[in-house]
């Protein structure tokens, strides 16, 4: 009967005929009594935000839904329905930033200090610890810390040349035995076993600057077997050492001989005798690029670098060995001449004494430049110098790097965003907001889709975190809601522990970190583990 009455309907006016289609389908679904819709249900549901996905396409105006810890739904329907719905109209919807350089270790195991909150209020959701070569200490009884604790923020760990050699060799200014490099070798793949994400050196940094390029290789290679990534503070950022470019072009021979992909930490041409070489820096860098290796780095936006009053003055070889070591040989009368020589040079380098600005928290002279502080004393600047590093070494600022510098570093499509926060210095509580203002906002270098992919999913792609990153479905729910016109960076040296304003939520795996500009203080941060990622590619 069915064929009969569809051959019947030609030749009939067009209403007889629909009619008879709507009744036919009607008797073939079986729908005599009408079925009921399925509307999709979320735990939170983000709606009304402009959102930009963590790539470099513009923002659009996409409802996503959340189940659990991952995003379920990059496409929610306005009838959806949710547990909590965050209402981002006017806000700017945004993945969770990835900060590939932080000293974050310290607070992440301190139960008054875990929730990260620092780095929550400038949108950043994953941290990366160990960097400089540096690595966790005792890191089996650290990551299970992390993981009973528990964290305000991801957290991602280096493997740390510095770190494997001081536990091999101490401090020893000598390269090492077979023995102690075969030593190197196995708590470098150890350390990779167990998650890390790449190894880290801080070539310039006492044990790191005692080691060859080749010593150097040979644990890159290992961290290479395990999809690790090569991340450096170069052995030179300016001219202390080899000089600037001969450091870059030491990192791109490690990279090549160990054939993985190498990650520059803090980018800058540091002192005043290489301002200006950032042109020649990026281009070596982009001709690497062009023979196929994988080269991208990370800059924080501030002219004011941080380290220790030992590391910008005292010369490496001095400090060698050990802090005792190093007074005896600033007390020894036949160094006197040569040590005083080279701390001359290298604050004629930093800018001078009145350019160098105690941040250390603890210390007395906090808030000092060293030119303050030896006139406090009545001494010269390179003996008050000697007498702070006594006293503690405290954290400094440097004003070395000059505007040019750091605008052509930032405008390279593989230059990300890092922090390097250290105690003290503003960047620690302010860096991403600051790069946003100076960067997209006053400077107009680029869009805030690629401030966003340069913030997280640049990252994400660089060290293989194939889970976050971008705002796409399957992904880990780290997701940020940013008033754009409040996103600001409010700590500076005069107050660096000050946050940072504009967040209006965060989510970290799901669960509400920031909620309507207000701390959680939840602590759904993951320990990530690098071997346990689940990757279609490398990349």
């Amino acid at each position: 009967m069915l064929v009969q009455a569809m051959s019947q309907m030609f030749g009939r006016p067009i209403r007889v005929r629909f009619f008879v289609i709507c009744f036919i389908a009607a008797a073939v679904a079986g729908c005599s009594k009408p079925q009921e819709s399925t509307v999709p249900h979320f735990d939170v549901l983000i709606t009304g935000g402009l959102v930009y996905d963590g790539s470099l396409q513009p923002g659009g105006r996409i409802n996503i839904g959340i189940t659990g810890d991952r995003i379920t739904s990059m496409d929610a329907p306005s009838s959806a329905t949710a547990d909590r719905i965050i209402e981002a109209s006017g806000q700017l919807v945004v993945p969770g930033f990835i900060d590939p350089h932080t000293h974050a270790g310290a607070d992440l195991k301190d139960p008054e200090r875990n929730t990260n909150v620092n780095y929550l209020t400038q949108g950043v959701t994953t941290v990366f610890i160990g960097n400089d070569g540096g690595g966790i200490s005792a890191l089996d009884e650290t990551l299970q810390l992390l993981r009973k604790q528990g964290t305000g923020t991801n957290v991602a760990f280096f493997a740390g040349h510095g770190d494997i050699r001081e536990q091999v060799m101490g401090l020893e200014n000598r390269a090492p035995t077979e023995s102690e490099l075969q030593q190197m070798l196995a708590l470098t793949e150890e350390q990779m076993r167990a998650g890390a994400v790449g190894l880290s050196t801080g070539l310039y940094y006492t044990p790191g600057s005692f080691s060859s390029t080749d010593e150097v290789v040979a644990l890159a290679r290992v961290a290479a077997k395990y999809g690790g990534v090569y991340d450096t503070h170069m052995r030179d950022e300016g001219s202390y050492t080899i000089g600037l470019l001969a450091s870059v072009e030491e990192t791109l021979t490690i990279a090549a001989e160990a054939d993985m992909p190498v990650h520059i930490s803090h980018l800058k041409a540091l002192g005043r005798d290489v301002w200006g070489q950032s042109g020649d820096v990026i281009t070596m860098i982009n001709a690497a690029r062009e023979r196929g290796l994988r080269v991208t780095a990370n800059q924080y936006p501030y002219r004011a670098s941080g380290t220790r009053f030992s590391a910008a003055l005292i010369p490496g070889w001095v400090r060698a060995d050990s802090r005792e070591a190093m007074f005896e040989r600033l007390e020894n009368a036949d160094l006197k001449d040569r040590i005083r020589e080279e701390m001359e040079t290298s604050l004629w380098r930093r800018g001078g004494p009145g350019a160098m600005l105690v941040t250390g928290t603890d210390s007395q002279w906090r808030g000092m430049t060293l030119a303050d502080i030896a006139d406090s004393m009545q001494r010269d600047s390179l003996d008050a110098a000697v007498e702070v590093v006594r006293g503690g070494d405290p954290s400094i600022a440097s004003f070395v790097m000059e505007l040019p510098d750091i605008y052509a570093i930032a405008l390279q499509d593989w230059v990300m965003t890092g922090s390097d926060g250290s105690e003290g210095h503003p960047r620690k509580y302010a860096s991403y907001p600051k790069a946003f203002q100076d960067m997209v906002v006053t400077e107009k270098l680029f869009p805030v889709e690629r401030f966003v992919y340069r913030s997280a999913g640049l990252v994400a792609d660089t060290f293989n975190l194939c889970d976050r990153g971008y705002l796409e479905e399957g992904r880990k729910a780290d997701i940020v809601v940013l008033d754009i016109n409040n996103y600001l960076p409010l700590a500076d040296f005069e107050n660096p522990t000050r946050l940072s304003s504009g967040v209006v939520h965060a989510l970290v795996n799901g669960v509400a970190v920031i909620s309507n500009g207000e701390q959680t203080g939840a602590l759904p941060g993951a320990v990530i583990h690098r071997q346990q990622l689940e990757c279609e590619t490398e990349t």
